[in-house]
């Protein structure tokens, strides 16, 4: 069998697997962000916090749960970091200095897991445990409950309430997060994943030194960091791994773990305004952008341009043999149209294009599916800028699902689409402009310039993988970015809920036949075409100094 051919039949076998999860995960987590019934331990546990899960919350109270309890996340896995060496199971690693910590806990935190350190040189099993791994559940929890928020912003009227922070949360951990990183954790140990809390031992001599492993509790994390769509990685080799990722089976599981949640969540929206159909027509404007840029991906890196590449088959530097370059081309396309950041190859070996590719991907918002919550509200968004465009040219107020985008609305759409491309640029020309910050690339020119932009692209889109190269341990980098990664995460949440309090305030307004159908492939086609323009013509000339030159000139 051809390389080619098995990456497309991997790609199929993806396809079927997310096809028979998307009505029933969809119609389920429907019914968790619905039902009036609290099980006995989220009673338990509203108890032990102190809140009352039936509370109705307005935007503004809404918005201070998801601060507060992000505000207290980021500094207890600060303190957890900072003291380390005093703490059991350290494996004997020091406390984390803190301008790093600051950095992991704003990552993790902000469902980022961008790691400027190596998992199993710096991390013991309490801080991996009980702190990153925690946030994993949590941060992914936060990001569905803001887009269900949003979702009952369409589906209610004439009332300010989005329902219970608080309850949202912890149902999105008890009930669809642990149940399923239960099972696929089993599924990761089978097939050859570590699951233990074992210390450092020595494996034998290698290149003239000695060879150390660290054991750790890996697949339960394995499957949270993927299924959160979180990303980073217990080892510094992240996916590609063995002991996270350790088959061509695992590898197809972990991607289908990234994608299932987001996709599925198209369904809850449209089940929970009322209308299937206008779930599908978002569903297909992301089925429409993953599926041509895995195919663009897996184009690029195949192509065989000179003698070295047609030995290998196509673009094999930084990739592993057992997944090939169709599996890595899926796993790389995956996780950068998605919040995840876990790499199973390394994206700076892609071919000039390929990593052009990648960072487009994180600059369209990865809303494709995108992260947990944060792809379905970012595709939301959009769709009301293109409600909007389409409003302008027939000269019609516009509406979406019977509500009127008016003044107050496209301000916020406008606002949420134009503070993650500005912490991005300005990051970058700041950091390309200073003297110090360029000596952490490791390549000169147009790549070096794709390593500084790529890291901020995917901090502040809240990706977190990394282009490689770049050494971005340093004070400088470490602040920066993980400022660049709580700002990106929380200011668009800022502008979410407030629209979700203005839509949910509005009476319905009744369908005409002049209203625009947004349950139609035209409306699919209107919003694929937006989405590309707004990106292209606020990244164009970033992307025409790094990946797009690089391309051209191989």
């Amino acid at each position: 069998m051809s390389p080619e051919l098995a990456g497309v039949l991997q790609l199929l076998a993806l396809i079927a697997a997310l096809a028979l999860a998307y009505r029933p995960l969809g119609d389920y987590m429907a019914r968790v962000y619905s039902s009036g019934k609290h099980l006995r331990v989220e009673k338990w546990i509203y108890k032990g916090i102190g809140a009352n899960p039936d509370a109705g919350m307005r935007w503004t109270a809404y918005l201070r749960g998801v601060l507060a309890f992000s505000a207290m996340s980021v500094l207890f896995l600060y303190l957890l970091q900072r003291i380390q060496g005093s703490l059991p199971g350290s494996l004997g690693f020091a406390s984390i200095d803190p301008d790093q910590a600051f950095n992991t806990a704003a990552s993790f935190v902000a469902n980022t897991n961008w790691q400027s350190y190596y998992g199993e040189q710096a991390m013991g099993h309490v801080v991996q445990t009980a702190g990153l791994a925690v946030q994993n559940f949590v941060s992914a929890a936060v990001g569905i409950a803001v887009a269900v928020a949003l979702v009952r912003g369409f589906a209610r009227s004439r009332t300010g309430e989005l329902g219970n922070f608080w309850s949202d949360l912890v149902r999105g951990v008890v009930r669809i997060l642990i149940p399923i990183s239960i099972v696929g954790a089993i599924v990761l140990v089978a097939c050859g994943a570590i699951q233990n809390f074992s210390g450092i031992h020595s494996v034998g001599q290698f290149m003239g030194g000695n060879q150390e492993w660290n054991g750790g509790a890996v697949a339960s994390q394995e499957v949270i960091k993927e299924l959160g769509t979180n990303g980073g990685g217990y080892f510094n080799a992240n996916s590609a791994h063995p002991f996270e990722n350790p088959t061509a089976f695992s590898n197809l599981f972990e991607v289908f773990l990234i994608l299932v949640i987001p996709f599925a969540l198209t369904r809850t929206f449209g089940t929970m305004v009322g209308s299937v159909k206008q779930g599908y027509a978002i569903l297909a404007t992301m089925v429409t952008i993953w599926v041509g840029f895995t195919a663009l991906m897996m184009w690029t890196e195949f192509a065989h341009h000179g003698p070295a590449f047609q030995a290998a088959g196509g673009a094999m530097e930084g990739k592993e043999s057992r997944f090939g370059i169709g599996g890595s081309a899926i796993f790389s396309v995956a996780t950068t149209l998605t919040s995840t950041g876990a790499v199973n190859s390394f994206h700076s070996s892609n071919t000039g294009l390929g990593g052009g590719l990648n960072l487009l991907g994180m600059q369209l918002g990865e809303i494709a599916p995108g992260g947990t919550g944060s792809g379905l509200y970012g595709m939301l968004i959009m769709a009301i800028i293109a409600v909007f465009i389409a409003g302008l040219m027939v000269g019609r107020t516009p509406e979406y699902l019977g509500k009127k985008i008016g003044t107050r609305e496209i301000k916020f759409a406008a606002c949420y689409i134009l503070i993650t491309p500005a912490l991005v640029l300005v990051f970058t020309s700041v950091s390309m402009a200073l003297p110090t910050p360029p000596n952490s690339m490791l390549n000169s020119g147009a790549h070096g310039f794709s390593e500084i932009l790529y890291a901020y692209t995917s901090g502040a889109n809240n990706n977190g993988s990394a282009f490689a190269g770049l050494s971005a341990d340093t004070q400088w980098f470490n602040t920066t970015i993980g400022l660049a990664m709580l700002l990106g995460r929380f200011l668009p949440m800022v502008f979410v809920l407030a629209l979700a309090g203005s839509l949910a305030e509005q009476t319905p307004s009744p369908a005409t036949a002049g209203t625009l159908r947004t349950n139609k492939p035209l409306f699919t086609g209107l919003l694929v075409g937006t989405l590309l323009i707004i990106t292209g013509l606020t990244y164009f000339p970033a992307l025409a100094l790094g990946p797009l030159a690089e391309g051209l000139a191989s």
